[in-house]
C-alpha cells in the first residue's frame, strides 16, 4: 500500500504534467538554448520574419496565447520579455494551453515542451523541431551529470 504522502505527491505530479507545467530543469535548458539564459541586449531581434524577445525569445503571438492561461503577464509583451519572472510565466501559460494531455494524448514531457516552445502549438509533432529538442536534451544530459 502506498503511504498517503507518496500518493499525494504522485497525484500532484500527475496534475502538474497533465496541465502543462514545465519542470524547472526543462525550463532552464530551454532558456539556455534560446539565449544562454541571459537578458539579451538588444532585448529583441528579428527571427523568421518577426521579433523574438527576452531570454526565452518570445514572439508577440506566443505572449498573446500565453495570456489566456498565464494572466496579464505585465500587460505588455516586450516588458514581460525583459524579465525572467514574467518570461517564465509566459512559457508556463503557453504550455498550460498547448502542452496538455488532451492535445498530446500523453502526459507532456520535456521534449514536448521544448518542441512546442520552438515550433508552436503543433511543434511536438513537427520534424523541424527535432534538432531544437536535441539541443535542449544535451543541456539536460549535461546538468544531470
Amino acid at each position: 500500500m502506498i503511504p498517503q504522502i507518496t500518493r499525494s505527491v504522485l497525484l500532484l505530479l500527475i496534475v502538474m504534467a497533465a496541465s502543462g507545467q514545465v519542470p524547472s530543469d526543462c525550463l532552464k535548458c530551454i532558456c539556455f538554448v534560446e539565449s544562454t539564459c541571459t537578458i539579451p541586449s538588444p532585448l529583441c531581434h528579428m527571427d523568421v520574419g518577426s521579433l523574438s524577445c527576452g531570454p526565452y525569445q518570445i514572439k508577440l503571438g506566443y505572449w498573446q496565447d500565453a495570456r489566456l492561461k498565464g494572466g496579464s503577464l505585465d500587460g505588455d509583451w516586450q516588458k514581460c520579455s525583459a524579465t525572467f519572472d514574467c518570461s517564465e510565466r509566459a512559457v508556463q501559460g503557453y504550455m498550460a494551453r498547448y502542452a496538455t494531455y488532451a492535445r498530446l494524448e500523453h502526459n507532456p514531457t520535456c521534449e514536448d515542451f521544448a518542441r512546442i516552445h520552438n515550433g508552436g502549438p503543433n511543434g511536438f509533432k513537427n520534424p523541424a523541431t527535432e534538432k531544437y529538442w536535441l539541443r535542449v536534451k544535451k543541456c539536460l544530459d549535461m546538468s544531470n551529470n
